[in-house]
């Protein structure tokens, strides 16, 4: 399956940046009432509460860190945007390591017009910003953003796209290990090169890619490697915890969900047609559906595909 216009997924949540705070400033109270939430005993509203006392005192001494974390506190509460640009405009030596951060937290909130109105002219001058030339010790997380924005941009410009996967994967990126592999693939802003592809896509599914093994699984099938293809496939399927696996990995969850639909089908076509395994009908049925459920235009686009007999 190529790389499809997939909307930039949206993902929010406070509660690793108070995570964070608690950590970073060795607070007591906040890790005492964290404990107490998780028992079910305290309110995300008290813990955000906390949090805001304590990082207004270290604002008041003109601490950096407390007006970043102030504004991705705020940001996953959606009221961030103010703190950010106060650190991208500082001209403090110590909130010179968390531009690159506060820049792509910025764009974030413009391309989700989260704050500010919306504008992805902003969010990719201000991600090009935190990217800094695919500087290793900036924002890799932009680096990578970048490539799903060129990827998802109207018109796609494919070449920035690569170029941005390639700058994010050589800065450790694990997601953009994986796109990159089905970009060489496939032939997409850069010349087909399967060798390329096989490289970044086995490494990358090595390191816990599930959405390069869903890639790898369909390469090994369309080849007729049958019984490689369903063993693999079969491991994939069993995945059924995609949020965990999104902290794991740190890849975004609607991709992992399209790893292991494409797995899940492969794995349902092998029992189907008993290639590479034996023949149950039932099974198969019972994966088609689950791949209904974990993502629709996978099952769509695969289905359609086994239709024409182009699998």
């Amino acid at each position: 399956m190529k790389l499809s216009r997939e909307a930039l997924p949206r993902r929010r949540s406070s509660e690793p940046v108070l995570q964070t705070i608690s950590r970073t400033f060795s607070d007591s109270e906040l890790n005492k009432q964290q404990g107490a939430e998780i028992a079910g005993n305290y309110s995300h509203t008290a813990l955000f509460a906390r949090a805001e006392e304590l990082l207004a005192k270290r604002i008041i001494d003109g601490d950096p860190l407390a007006y970043f974390l102030q504004g991705q506190l705020y940001f996953e509460e959606e009221k961030g945007v103010e703190y950010m640009k106060i650190i991208i405009n500082s001209n403090s030596p110590k909130a010179r390591h968390l531009k690159y951060a506060a820049a792509y937290n910025l764009g974030r909130s413009y391309f989700e017009g989260c704050g500010v109105k919306h504008s992805d002219k902003e969010a990719e001058r201000l991600w090009i910003i935190a990217a800094d030339h695919g500087n290793p010790k900036a924002s890799v997380k932009a680096q990578s953003t970048l490539g799903m924005f060129y990827s998802t941009s109207n018109p796609k410009d494919l070449k920035k796209a690569f170029f941005w996967h390639s700058e994010a994967c050589g800065n450790g990126s694990l997601e953009s290990q994986g796109i990159l592999g089905v970009m060489y693939l496939y032939g997409q802003g850069i010349r087909q090169n399967t060798k390329a592809a096989l490289e970044c896509l086995q490494e990358a599914a090595e390191r816990g890619n599930v959405y390069a093994q869903g890639h790898l699984v369909e390469y090994y099938y369309k080849r007729k490697f049958y019984t490689k293809a369903a063993a693999f496939a079969r491991r994939i399927a069993e995945n059924d915890n995609i949020d965990m696996l999104a902290k794991i990995t740190d890849c975004l969850p609607v991709y992992i969900a399209k790893g292991v639909a494409m797995a899940t089908f492969y794995f349902a076509r092998c029992l189907q047609l008993g290639l590479g395994i034996q023949q149950d009908q039932a099974s198969a049925k019972n994966y088609y559906s689950r791949v209904c459920l974990l993502d629709p235009d996978v099952a769509s686009d695969l289905e359609l595909a086994a239709n024409l007999g182009r699998i």
